[in-house]
């Protein structure tokens, strides 16, 4: 018997159900299966990934893929750790609380870290008891497209787990309108996320989990301690993988009595990260995905110098002999939270730096944003680690608050954001949970 699909009269039903303890083992060693066989091919997909959007096959090969093959891993393992309830009820009943797969989930996932938000989807889908149509960006589908034929060498029955490379304006969109669908992952840009939960609303009102945009604040306090340390990591919050990033820090909110001394550390820093060949595995910035992003990010600096702001570093393609899609680390001082470069996420290596004399107008810095997927704070004073950064955390509208360091976090936390960042949670149990729909079984007992 397959192991994820049931049969009625020899025809697959598309909301399948699996057989209870045996059916989650099996499916746990497929999906384990398919954790080894990504691992066997790692050299080849990380090369599929930097062909695809110029990332350096080095951040391909020891990021992305290791993250990628954990999350397999990791929520193979989760499938038999996630129980029922037995509600509290009196002698003469017995309330159950039981989860049932949604059924047909479209994962649509973007061109930044194919294969890793491929898996973030799709192996928390699949361990639920759910089949998934995997739609990767038109701009990197070639790991997506291996995937599924190594999902196939696993065991994963024909139909459970699909592929289907397109735009988003055709294949996209007609996945989210298909009554068919029950339900919908989505990572990619606010103003997207927006048109897919309407065409969702429009068709069966299918579950949409969303993971948008974002416009980052990384907080440094005057007594943030080690200031090289925090340079370094601020430096590598928004200038890793192009900046490129949905979490990147891309505003760094510095107190204004180490401002200029912080920002000419992150300049020093810069210089760490200047674009090479995304195939030498020494670059430490490779390619903008194509041209259109980086005449966007182009743009974005032009209308940051326009508006005021000071650039001290960068601002202008490099390595255009080439033909490549290559801008370096780019440095803006003296901006305004109001202006452009601010509030609008730019998808490059540009970061704005924003002077800040006290919490309480960091924090409004902070908030003053549509966005809400990523905050981090920095300060050595334990008092303030221990009471006011906790107190601030709870005021900082973010779905992730990070306390003296940047993106940190593995598999056991939930990642996603709030406001217009979205609604949906990525990794850890919580992630696992989304693909499953509760239902309740309240049985009369005696006469």
């Amino acid at each position: 018997m397959p192991v994820y699909q049931c049969q009625h009269d020899g025809q697959q039903c598309r909301h399948h159900r699996h057989p209870g303890g045996n059916g989650r083992a099996a499916r746990k060693q497929v999906i384990q299966k398919l954790a080894d066989l990504v691992e066997q091919h790692a050299e080849e997909l990380a090369l599929l990934e930097t062909l695809d959007m110029g990332k350096p096959i080095g951040d391909s090969l020891n990021v992305d893929l290791p993250a990628a093959i954990n999350c397999l891993r990791w929520n193979a393992e989760a499938i038999d750790k996630v129980y029922g309830e037995v509600a509290p009820t009196g002698t003469d009943s017995l309330g159950l609380i039981t989860r049932e797969p949604l059924g047909v989930v479209a994962a649509i996932v973007p061109w930044n870290f194919p294969l890793m938000m491929s898996c973030w989807k799709i192996a928390p889908a699949l361990a639920a008891g759910n089949a998934v149509i995997l739609k990767p960006s038109e701009k990197s589908p070639l790991s997506a497209i291996r995937l599924a034929a190594l999902a196939r060498e696993a065991g994963i029955p024909d139909g459970i787990f699909q592929v289907l490379p397109g735009f988003g304006h055709t294949v996209g969109k007609a996945l989210v309108l298909h009554p068919d669908v029950d339900a919908l992952a989505f990572t990619g840009s606010t103003q997207v996320g927006k048109l897919l939960t309407q065409y969702a609303g429009e068709s069966n009102l299918k579950r949409t989990f969303m993971e948008c945009g974002g416009k980052s604040a990384n907080i440094v306090f005057a007594d943030a301690g080690n200031l090289d340390k925090v340079a370094r990591e601020a430096a590598q919050a928004i200038f890793f993988n192009q900046g490129e990033v949905c979490i990147a820090g891309s505003r760094l909110l510095v107190e204004n009595s180490i401002r200029e001394e912080l920002v000419e550390r992150i300049i020093t820093y810069a210089k760490d990260w200047q674009p090479g060949n995304p195939l030498d595995p020494a670059s430490a910035m490779g390619a903008i995905v194509d041209a259109t992003q980086l005449d966007g990010i182009r743009s974005h600096v032009a209308r940051g110098i326009e508006q005021g702001a000071r650039l001290q570093v960068g601002g202008e393609p490099v390595l255009t002999d080439g033909g490549g899609c290559y801008f370096p680390p780019t440095v803006f001082d003296r901006v305004d939270n109001h202006q452009a470069l601010a509030r609008e996420e730019i998808f490059g290596p540009v970061l704005a730096v924003i002077g800040f004399d006290n919490a309480d107008e960091a924090i409004a810095i902070a908030n003053d944003s549509p966005y809400g997927l990523a905050v981090s704070v920095w300060t050595q004073n334990l008092d303030k680690a221990l009471n006011t950064v906790l107190n601030t955390a709870r005021r900082l509208e973010s779905g992730q608050v990070y306390v003296n360091n940047y993106a940190g976090g593995d598999m056991t936390v939930p990642f996603g954001g709030a406001k217009q960042s979205g609604n949906g949670r990525d990794k850890s149990l919580h992630s696992l949970a989304e693909y499953s729909q509760i239902k309740t079984t309240w049985i009369a007992l005696g006469s």
